[in-house]
């Protein structure tokens, strides 16, 4: 009992001090390149495509909403930061006959995560927390619980976001424990949680670990999470229509959640200590600049960075951990296509067998499921909700079909620096005139050293002779800032030619090979 109190009084203080924290040490900003050349689309018509498809979506969606009797569905696409697309079809109130539209408020339920996460990365930019820091600093209340074995590390804030922290998947319990006041996830981790893994261990989804990510939130600020991420994230963003709680809502705009196959008025919880899992109110109005905002992460570029988090804290969001592979995948056409999966902060990212990066997370509580999916390399998103129990908002694989089949969309190029075309220019006379002095100039020490001048040389010689006069070389194909290949056009033949620079100030060739 003493030793209760007193971690309840250490916990009184940590959040009495935390809101007068003491100024993080100011760095000095990195010194930045001028040369480096961000990844652009060769010919930027996605607006253009995505509008052509907006008839045949809506289609998709009218039908799914009927096929499966879900009251109403709200809907969006977004390239970049333009809502392009954004409609909806059915009613979010049955019993007065409210149409569903794109400023229609539902709840959001798990998608809510990535915003407590991105309520640690600001903390973290603002030197409150590290990521790596132990729970039990902000938490003592964590000192209590008991580990599964002796080797067990410590739960830290990242076990919290890639749900490695050995909590049990809790979707069942946790979707009801929405309203619960702070003094019960208090009394939860006093009294013990069960664990399911070792920290660090593995994966698996934690509802309750999420409330926990809150609680960390509402003490380092001083201010309750709601509050935090409201002022810190959702305001500068414009998200002036999205809530917590669901009486602050317009009547008129509030989506009714339903049961199945009933269609019975599922009653809504309110805001509590667990909403930091899963508790947000939004539109697709309101969330599409959410979702705008993480595709503005990408490219890395220089460039004004003043959003709500810096674009590299986005970027690290956007990391998966424990990354698996899915070997039975199949794609939108059911053909095989194994995935890599992961979790990174409140986001799920997977690639495809195609290499295409989606990153996404979908939401389901009693009334309401939701889901959203964004393409860093394609620069665009989709979004939808819908207002009956644990139901996917959406035609998915049909969607696919139209984004992948029906359309020409082609991710961004990696920029090509100024110092590889350069290269490539020097490469194509140096394998033709063999000058001394140009390859002492271009090469690397190792050069030489892994193969010697004149048996490597023997072999591009050979190589040319056989291909006939250079007619023609290609643009250099880059593979990032120091690393591409390029083609030489010859009378018989064409040359492949690949190269990397080394990490030296003036970058010189370190490896090139020359093949057919």
């Amino acid at each position: 009992m003493y030793r209760t109190l007193l971690l309840l009084l250490l916990a009184g203080f940590w959040s009495c001090n935390s809101e007068t924290p003491e100024a993080a040490e100011t760095q000095a900003e990195p010194r930045v390149s001028s040369t480096y050349v961000p990844s652009t689309f060769a010919q930027d018509d996605r607006r253009q495509q995505i509008e052509s498809i907006r008839m045949k979506l809506h289609q998709l969606f009218a039908d799914y909403a009927k096929d499966r009797n879900i009251p109403g569905i709200a809907y969006g696409v977004v390239v970049d930061d333009e809502l392009v697309i954004d409609s909806a079809v059915g009613v979010i109130n049955r019993e007065q006959e409210i149409a569903a539209t794109t400023e229609s408020s539902f709840r959001i339920a798990s998608m809510t995560k990535s915003f407590t996460a991105m309520a640690i990365m600001k903390l973290m930019e603002d030197g409150r927390i590290a990521l790596g820091d132990p729970v039990a600093d902000y938490i003592p209340e964590m000192s209590e619980l008991v580990y599964p074995t002796n080797d067990a590390p410590v739960i830290t804030i990242e076990n919290l976001l890639t749900m490695t922290a050995g909590f049990p998947e809790d979707n069942p319990w946790g979707d009801r424990q929405l309203d619960e006041p702070d003094s019960m996830l208090t009394n939860l981790i006093l009294s013990g949680i069960s664990f399911s893994n070792p920290p660090g261990f593995a994966f698996e989804y934690s509802n309750t670990g999420y409330a926990i990510l809150g609680m960390i939130v509402s003490r380092v600020s001083g201010m309750p999470y709601q509050e935090y991420i409201t002022t810190r994230i959702l305001q500068p963003l414009g998200m002036s229509e999205t809530y917590w709680e669901y009486e602050a809502v317009p009547a008129e705009q509030l989506a009714i959640g339903y049961r199945p196959e009933s269609l019975e008025i599922e009653p809504m919880l309110h805001d509590g200590a667990f909403g930091a899992m899963g508790g947000l109110i939004t539109s697709i109005s309101d969330f599409s600049k959410y979702v705008s905002f993480h595709l503005s992460a990408w490219p890395p570029r220089t460039a004004a960075d003043d959003g709500p988090v810096k674009r590299s804290s986005l970027r690290k969001m956007h990391q998966p951990q424990f990354v698996r592979l899915i070997p039975n995948a199949t794609d939108w056409n059911d053909v095989p296509c194994p995935v890599l999966s992961g979790y990174g902060f409140g986001l799920g990212i997977s690639e495809n067998c195609a290499g295409t990066r989606r990153i996404s997370h979908g939401g389901a509580l009693p009334g309401f499921g939701s889901n959203y999916v964004f393409y860093p390399d394609l620069g665009i998103g989709i979004m939808a909700f819908c207002n009956l129990t644990y139901t996917t908002p959406w035609p998915y694989p049909e969607i696919l079909k139209l984004l992948f089949d029906e359309l020409d969309l082609q991710p961004r190029q990696v920029g090509t620096a100024d110092i590889l075309t350069t290269r490539r220019d020097q490469i194509v006379e140096m394998i033709t005139s063999w000058d001394a002095g140009l390859e002492q100039q271009i090469l690397a020490e190792n050069f030489y050293l892994d193969e010697p001048r004149d048996p490597r040389m023997e072999k591009i010689n050979a190589l040319l002779t056989e291909a006939g006069p250079i007619q023609s070389v290609s643009d250099v194909r880059a593979i990032n800032q120091l690393r591409g290949a390029f083609d030489l056009n010859a009378e018989r033949d064409t040359l492949r030619v690949f190269f990397t620079l080394s990490p030296e100030a003036d970058p010189k060739v370190q490896r090139l090979n020359v093949n057919r």
